[in-house]
């Protein structure tokens, strides 16, 4: 059987190929997209989302795809450090509640879904805060 990569052609692939355990991924997060997926749901201003919008439930989504990215790559970061450094102690403790939102299901009542991707999007604002703090450390 010939390999997949030889069968089909996919000049502009976008998916990594799956790196060992411990081994950062080739590319590392865009974080002025993920800010910006963040600052959208977070600015009143910047659309009107609707409760049960197709614009919501896409930036929900993309939420929930930057934090389940962005999580092991702070934690990679943040293992780095000493085991008493306060900034480590800080993203440790902002990976469990960034986890804990993952877990959460938005609420049904009315607003609900918007009130869960807000909340999506401040863990992931400080999700973002945590590793360009410690990428440069």
């Amino acid at each position: 059987m010939a390999n997949l990569r030889e069968q089909v052609d996919v000049p502009h692939a976008t998916a990594q190929p799956p790196t060992p355990a411990g081994h950062p991924p080739a590319d590392p997060p865009d974080i002025a997209t993920i800010r910006e997926t963040a600052r959208i749901l977070l600015d009143p201003d910047a659309i009107a989302l609707a409760p049960a919008s197709p614009e919501l439930d896409t930036l929900t989504l993309a939420a929930r795809g930057h934090l389940q990215l962005l999580i092991p790559e702070v934690e990679r970061a943040a293992g780095r450090l000493e085991r008493d450094s306060i900034p480590r102690y800080c993203a440790l403790a902002c990976l469990g509640e960034a986890r804990g939102k993952l877990r959460a299901e938005p609420s049904r009542t009315p607003g609900g879904g918007l009130v869960y991707a807000r909340k999506l999007a401040r863990v992931l604002g400080a999700l973002c805060d945590h590793y360009e703090t410690l990428s440069q450390s």
